[in-house]
């Protein structure tokens, strides 16, 4: 059987190889957390702009677009970058300072300059007196489908990558959809592409380098039931140990748990808090801290001599912005030394990758299982971010409380989803979790999992 190299590079080539002489308006390549999609994506860029000219490479955010030129600038130093982008946006000073990229607002100050043109949707879609060959698509599973419509007439044909497992696109305006309308304008872009051209080439990136064996089988199994994939790295190659002993305590615990096991729940007490559970905040920020305390250090294929875990290399995630602002809030006043630490929402950490996650549930305190909480994407998300391990913080009950409300979404004709049901996918996740889990109120010795 061939290697995960080998497997990762046979499905590049066979995607470079194809596109030159695709026949199709598109091609599909779905890619799997830490699979290397940004890679292809510059890869592809650059291939296609050798064969017919500059080439528009469309993000779904400004931080996705300013990323990807980083990329290009890094891994192809001979194409000529441009960073399409608003008048509002804030370019970061590395890239307006780099002599390889240019940045500019106007296309027509940039088209005839460029090989690769990065940009967000929003603002492709103002362009209209343009039109190139080809067009690359990143995080088309991001991209909903009317935005889509607005930036389809500038290419002949189209590369579309993505992940087909993190959060749909979403609104922040509520959108009621007419129970006859064929496509939801909500729907992903390659949703309902592949709807409405069901003979497009489809191909998937089968190994994942950033998600230990630990997390693959639960991840690709819950979230990617129709695109498989495996660990690129062996067990013997991520390590957690630390240099300091514990006190016992429950967070001492849970950390140890997650080092030896590549997960962890921890689990308070049942109690109905709703957005805001202040227990439940400071004990993320302390399991934080007592990873630093014990002198966490890694090992990976990529550090095999050991490297000290630092704040950078931990992210916390949550569900709402008000979880968010407490977190951060929290660690200002009572936890200086995790400064560089991530706290962000399931949506802005999509992309996002750490050594350590440590996860507020989104189901944690709450009397009913919404759509919103229930969403796979982005429990998807929260779970998948790691290369070492994941520790989850959440109240007890949520097992009940899925059986109390168990899914009642309405369906609708047109183009589905990707993403597994929510309602089950949380009850898969919580049963491998149950195998992994550290009561708070546990003495020593009496730990569960």
């Amino acid at each position: 059987m061939p290697s995960a190299h080998q497997q990762t590079d046979n499905a590049t080539r066979t995607v470079l190889e194809q596109l030159p002489a695709l026949t199709h308006r598109g091609l599909v390549v779905k890619a799997p957390p830490g699979a290397g999609k940004t890679t292809l994506v510059a890869q592809a860029a650059a291939s296609l702009t050798r064969a017919s000219g500059p080439c528009p490479v469309i993000a779904q955010t400004n931080s996705q677009a300013d990323h990807l030129v980083r990329r290009f600038a890094d891994d192809h130093p001979h194409l000529r970058i441009a960073r399409f982008t608003g008048v509002d946006h804030a370019t970061p000073n590395d890239l307006q300072t780099h002599t390889g990229i240019r940045v500019g607002t106007r296309i027509e100050d940039l088209d005839r300059t460029a090989d690769v043109i990065v940009g967000t949707a929003m603002k492709w879609a103002t362009v209209t007196n343009r039109q190139w060959p080809w067009g690359v698509i990143d995080e088309a599973y991001q991209m909903r489908s009317d935005t889509l419509l607005r930036t389809a007439h500038l290419f002949g044909q189209a590369l579309f990558v993505g992940d087909p497992g993190q959060l749909d696109p979403f609104s922040t305006a509520e959108i009621h959809r007419p129970p006859d309308m064929a496509h939801d304008p909500m729907n992903s872009a390659v949703s309902v592409v592949l709807a409405t051209n069901p003979d497009l080439p489809v191909h998937s990136l089968p190994v994942s380098w950033r998600l230990p064996p630990s997390a693959v089988p639960l991840i690709s199994n819950t979230f990617y039931p129709h695109t498989p994939f495996q660990a690129g790295s062996s067990e013997p190659d991520r390590t957690l140990t630390f240099s300091n002993s514990g006190m016992r305590s429950p967070a001492d615990r849970v950390i140890e748990h997650a080092a030896r096991t590549g997960w962890a729940l921890f689990e308070l007490p049942a109690r109905i808090t709703y957005d805001v559970d202040s227990e439940a905040l400071h004990t993320t920020l302390e399991i934080a801290e007592r990873l630093l305390l014990r002198g966490a250090t890694t090992t990976c294929e990529q550090d095999p001599r050991g490297r000290a875990l630092h704040p950078q290399d931990i992210a916390i995630g949550a569900t709402h912005r008000i979880q968010v602002n407490h977190l951060q809030a929290l660690r200002a006043r009572q936890y200086p030394d995790l400064h560089g630490l991530t706290i962000d929402t399931a949506n802005r950490l999509q992309g996002c990758e750490r050594k350590i996650t440590i996860v507020l549930h989104p189901l944690s305190g709450r009397t009913h299982a919404s759509a919103f909480h229930l969403d796979a994407g982005r429990l998807c998300v929260l779970t998948s971010r790691h290369r070492h391990a994941c520790i989850v913080v959440a109240r007890a009950g949520i097992a009940e409380l899925l059986d109390a409300h168990p899914s009642n979404d309405p369906a609708h004709p047109g183009a589905a989803s990707q993403v597994a049901d929510g309602w089950e996918a949380n009850h898969a996740v919580l049963a491998h979790l149950t195998e992994h889990t550290v009561d708070a109120r546990a003495q020593p010795g009496r730990r569960r999992g």
